[in-house]
Parts: C-alpha cells; sequence; structure tokens
C-alpha cells in the first residue's frame, strides 16, 4: 500500500516499533489515548455494527470503556463520535484520496483510527501534533495495525499539512449516505435535498417551550421567540438546568419542531385527548398547558417513569397509561388523540447523527406498516368531529404524506383538515400544499447571533365524521 502524495513531499520517517506485544500491553497509556480508542471503538458499533449511539452511550447500560473514561473524557469522546459520523463520507473521501489503493478488507479497525483522528484534526480544536501521536500509538498496540503505523503518520500529517485545500477539496461530496441522499433526492429534488443534507453538519440548537408568557421569558433568557412560540437560546456554555425557571417548572427544552403537532389541535380547553406515545412528555405538557384533560400512554416502563419525572418537575398532571396503545381503549371516545408516532427519526440527525448510519429503507418500511397500524387503531378511539393529529420526526415521505393518503383511501369516515398557512407566519413554506406540516432541517435560517436549523417533521391533521 503506498501513499499518494501527488505533491512529491518528502517521505515521513517509518516508525519503528522495537517493543515485543507483552512489553506494549504493559507500557503505560498516554493520555487521551483512551479517548481516542473509546471512539474508534464505538465508531465501529455504529456504522459496522448498527447500534444505536443513544444505547452506547447511556450511562446505565452503555459500552463499559465509555463508563469508565472520566466527565471530561466522555464529553470529548461524544465531540469526535459525533462529529465524524456527521462528515463520514468526506472524511473517507479525504482519507482515500491520499492512498493509492483502497484498505484491505480485513483493515476495518484501522479505518477507524483514521477516521476519529481525520475527525479532529479538520473539524474540532485539538491540536494536530496530538491526535497524530496518538493515532500511530494506536495502531502500534494494536496487532491488527501496527504493519500500517507509517501510514497512518503519513497520511494524518498530510492532513495538518493540507487542511484547507482537503476541506475544500471534499465539500463537494455528499455528508449523508448513497441510500438517504437518494431518498432526499426523491423527495425533495437535488437542490433542497442538498440543502438538507447541508444543513445537517450544524449541531442543534437549544429550543425551550413555556408554560406561558413566551415574550416575556424570551426577554429573560436572552433567546429569541421563534414561529412557533418556542424560545430559541443563543449558542452558550453550560447546563440548561442552571438557566432562571427551570427549577419551578417555568419550561421545558423541545425542538421547535417538536413543539408544532400538539398546537395543531387549536382549542383545547376541557377536552378529553389522549397522547399515545407520550415519553418523554413534551407534548404532553403542551396539551395539558392547553387546557385539556391528558390520558398519557407510554409502553416503556423506563420511559413511563421518566415521564413521570417530566410533568412533575413542571407541576402538571395527567392519567397515566402503562401499555402498548394498540390495545388501549378508553371508556368513552375522545375529543382528540395525538399520535407521535415511532419512526426511523431521519429528521433529528442534528443531535443523533447515527441514524442516518444504523438504518436503511427496509427499517423505515417496516416502521411507516407499524405507524399504519398505530394510526388506523387512534382513529377508532376518536368520537365524531374528534380530531387526530398524526406525526413523527421522519423526512421520509414514506412514513408522513404516502402514509396518510393511504389510510385516507379506505377509511371514508376520516379527512384531512388542511392547516391554513396563514397562521403560521413564518413558517408559510413548511405547509404543503395538501395542507400536512413538513418541516426540514434547513428551515429557520440563522440570525442576529442565534443559530438556525430546526429538525425535520411531518404532521397531519385528521377529523373524523
Amino acid at each position: 500500500m503506498v501513499l499518494n502524495d501527488t505533491k512529491n513531499k518528502k517521505p515521513n520517517r517509518p516508525v519503528r516499533n522495537n517493543s515485543s506485544p507483552a512489553r506494549q500491553s504493559a507500557e503505560p497509556k498516554k493520555p487521551g489515548l483512551e479517548v481516542r480508542a473509546t471512539a474508534a471503538k464505538l465508531l465501529a458499533a455504529v456504522v459496522d455494527r448498527k447500534i444505536s449511539l443513544d444505547g452506547i452511550l447511556d450511562l446505565t447500560h452503555g459500552n463499559p470503556a465509555y463508563k469508565a473514561l472520566s466527565d471530561a473524557d466522555r464529553a470529548l469522546t461524544r465531540a469526535i463520535l459525533t462529529t465524524a459520523l456527521r462528515h463520514l463520507p468526506r472524511l473517507e473521501a479525504a482519507i482515500a484520496s491520499m492512498i493509492d489503493t483502497s484498505l484491505p478488507d480485513g483493515a476495518r479497525a484501522l479505518h477507524h483510527v483514521l477516521v476519529v483522528a481525520a475527525a479532529q484534526i479538520l473539524h474540532l480544536d485539538v491540536p494536530s501534533h496530538a491526535v497524530v501521536d496518538l493515532a500511530v500509538e494506536q495502531a502500534n498496540r494494536d496487532p491488527r495495525n501496527r504493519r500500517f503505523a507509517k501510514l497512518v503518520n503519513a497520511v494524518l500529517r498530510r492532513l495538518v499539512r493540507e487542511k484547507d485545500e482537503i476541506l475544500a477539496a471534499t465539500a463537494s461530496v455528499s455528508p449523508v449516505p448513497d441510500w438517504f441522499r437518494a431518498r432526499l433526492v426523491a423527495a425533495y429534488g437535488e437542490a433542497e435535498a442538498a440543502q438538507i443534507a447541508e444543513s445537517q453538519l450544524v449541531p442543534p440548537t437549544i429550543d425551550l417551550t413555556v408554560k406561558a408568557d413566551a415574550t416575556v421569558w424570551a426577554e429573560k433568557l436572552g433567546g429569541k421567540l421563534l414561529p412557533t412560540g418556542s424560545i430559541r437560546l443563543p449558542s452558550f456554555e453550560g447546563s440548561v438546568t442552571a438557566l432562571e425557571g427551570f427549577d419551578r417548572g417555568e419550561w421545558w427544552v423541545q425542538d421547535a419542531a417538536a413543539a408544532i403537532p400538539a398546537k395543531l389541535f387549536g382549542d383545547l380547553k376541557g377536552k378529553r385527548v389522549a397522547d399515545l406515545c407520550a415519553a418523554p412528555g413534551g407534548k404532553t405538557a403542551q396539551l395539558i398547558s392547553a387546557g385539556a384533560e391528558v390520558t398519557a400512554v407510554e409502553q416503556s416502563p423506563n420511559r413511563l417513569a421518566r415521564l413521570k419525572e417530566n410533568l412533575s418537575r413542571l407541576g402538571m398532571t395527567a392519567e397515566f397509561m402503562a401499555g402498548d396503545l394498540l390495545t388501549y381503549v378508553p371508556e368513552q371516545k375522545l375529543d382528540g388523540v395525538l399520535l407521535d408516532a415511532p419512526c426511523s427519526s431521519t429528521g433529528t440527525t442534528r443531535r443523533h447523527p447515527d441514524v442516518l448510519w444504523t438504518k436503511s429503507l427496509p427499517d423505515i418500511e417496516k416502521l411507516a406498516a407499524l405507524q399504519e397500524r398505530m394510526l388506523r387503531h387512534a382513529v377508532t378511539l376518536v368520537k365524531s368531529g374528534g380530531l387526530v393529529v398524526f406525526s413523527n420526526c421522519s423526512l421520509d415521505p414514506i412514513e408522513g404524506e404516502e402514509l396518510i393518503d393511504k389510510v385516507l383511501a379506505d377509511m371514508p369516515t376520516l379527512s384531512r383538515l388542511p392547516v391554513d398557512p396563514a397562521n403560521w407566519p413564518g413558517l408559510e413554506q413548511a405547509v404543503t400544499a395538501k395542507g400536512d406540516f413538513r418541516t426540514t432541517p434547513s428551515m429557520l435560517p440563522s440570525s442576529e447571533g442565534y443559530p438556525g436549523g430546526m429538525d425535520g417533521f411531518f404532521a397531519s391533521v385528521l377529523q373524523v365524521r
């Protein structure tokens, strides 16, 4: 395997490896090495084994190596992983441009070492010399990669030297996997698909939903009032739990797009409503704040406990039902049902960049079939004249527009209640021709020091006749 150095740089000196494996294992680890080794292992788990990043990083049941790190090292590991996953196709293109042949099939561990290092060099504020040194050390300590230590050293040093040129050369590479790009192009066209893909490279915003007096709280918190009624905070370091109003339960963290579905019911005062996939409780809290009598349905015991905890902090109460929503039947039919259905989550990749590497089109199709079953059941819970708001955080029409059209086609007692764009100034573009709501991560541009973007969300309002 030969380094592809088109600029005829002088070759780097090989990294000598005179230690036996036993001696190497006894050597003290360099500071920062465990973070990089953990990041490479976890990247492999996501990309090669399709394991959710949330599961891996869970401090109760997650990866043991990650849990053993200090708080600061866990934060750095998360930053490396999320950056690597957001930029993965471009990082791989940069690495491939420097090697004249592909890495051997058995060199996946080496591939992940290089990607982790490239993510730091090209996108994170980490000293480059330390990144190179630790990556070479990783290679030397792994029997599978030891013979490639010289290659690692040479590739990464070139990345450091030619950072600006490499970033420019790879900017035309789509930052999302091919399967997902094809889905975006089919749904939104080339131009908008490219905008959505690029917008997912930007870290997520912090948006808040308040119980009341959003304008007042925007001023108190130094935030900006959004078209959804949410408050967007400027970029800041620290914990939101330290902000004014958290302890008193005056607000909760909720992406601006996630705040839309509950608002589509209109006036809810005194009405009986069920939230069928209620945890973690942001939408449940909105329904309660709007004056509804809410039944919160949740199948997972752990998520139900979290829901109760969140509502308790907010000083809110609801009727709780533990169990499968497909078997839930209220004593009397309801005025409304909110079904924020489990989905592929492809609209949330700003905060969950692993989704595009752990999901596939067959996964989306299976989830859409489950959503359809849930929706058809939800309709049976609502009395004549009542509303069903169906929503999810997927960007794929299979889980949105196509699903709604399919259900409406053979349920004559159900009709779409079109959303009026005039009621959503600043988000008129999010209302589709048929009257559904469709947000994408490229909406809400940044301005006045506030970051832009929002989750990709779909919502449709259905009325039972």
